[in-house]
Order: structure tokens, then C-alpha cells, then sequence
């Protein structure tokens, strides 16, 4: 994103599998890391240390990153995103998406994991576009 800076917005929604055990407790763990400004931390961790997501795993992953366990702890066990989770997976489904992960850029849909030289030429394509 450093790369494009002032040109490009990135928002990322939330597809938890509906047949994976501990999607839903990644994605809240995720968003309670947000909380604290380490939500890319906690993705990238999430990530690494996949299948293991249990409860147990992220708030070990949180103690990792310094994060406030009591204010984590409450928000996960308390469901804080729940809503914003559903809404995203409404959304996934509204947009009849099925796989994870799915990019936009501008409207043009790439699906699955893709390189940052991939990414980056489908943008430098948009922005070029965008000039005209």
C-alpha cells in the first residue's frame, strides 16, 4: 500500500468459512486486534499458524503482539464484531462470492492468492485508466 499512497483505498471485508471450525473465532480475533491498531499483525499471524485458531491459539497470538488481553479477552468471548462479520458475510453472499481470498479492483474481480507484481500491475493499469 506505501507504494500507492494517496491513490488507492483498501477495505477489507470478512468471509469466515462457513465449514471451518475456528473461522469465525480468526475473524473476531482479527477485528479485536484492529481495536488496538495491530489488525494486519493479527491477520498475518493468523495466517501463518493456520489450522490452529482456537481460542487458546489467538489469544496466545495476541499476547504476542502486546496487545491489552483483558480488552482483547472481552471482545472476542463477548462477540464484539459479530454484527460486522454477518454483515460482511451477507455481503459475500449477496455478491455470490465463494472463495476467499477475492480482490476488486476497480470492479475487475481476481480471485484467490496472487503475487504483489500481479496485484501491482492490475492497479498500474487502474490508475492508468483513471487518468483518461
Amino acid at each position: 500500500m506505501e507504494t500507492y499512497k494517496g491513490k488507492v483505498r483498501l477495505v477489507i471485508k470478512n468471509y469466515p468459512y462457513k465449514y471451518r471450525d475456528y473461522s469465525h473465532m480468526a475473524a473476531e480475533a482479527s477485528l479485536a486486534a484492529g481495536d488496538q491498531g495491530k489488525y494486519c499483525e493479527m491477520h498475518d499471524l493468523l495466517l501463518k499458524n493456520s489450522p490452529r485458531l482456537d481460542r487458546d491459539s489467538v489469544i496466545r497470538y495476541a499476547k504476542e503482539l502486546g496487545l491489552d488481553m483483558k480488552a482483547f479477552t472481552a471482545s472476542i468471548e463477548g462477540f464484539k464484531h459479530a454484527a460486522i462479520i454477518e454483515r460482511d458475510k451477507k455481503l459475500a453472499v449477496d455478491m455470490d462470492l465463494y472463495n476467499t481470498p477475492t480482490f476488486f479492483i476497480n470492479g475487475r474481480k481476481v480471485i484467490g492468492n496472487r503475487s504483489y507484481e500481479y496485484l501491482r500491475k492490475i492497479v498500474d493499469e487502474e490508475l492508468k485508466n483513471a487518468k483518461r
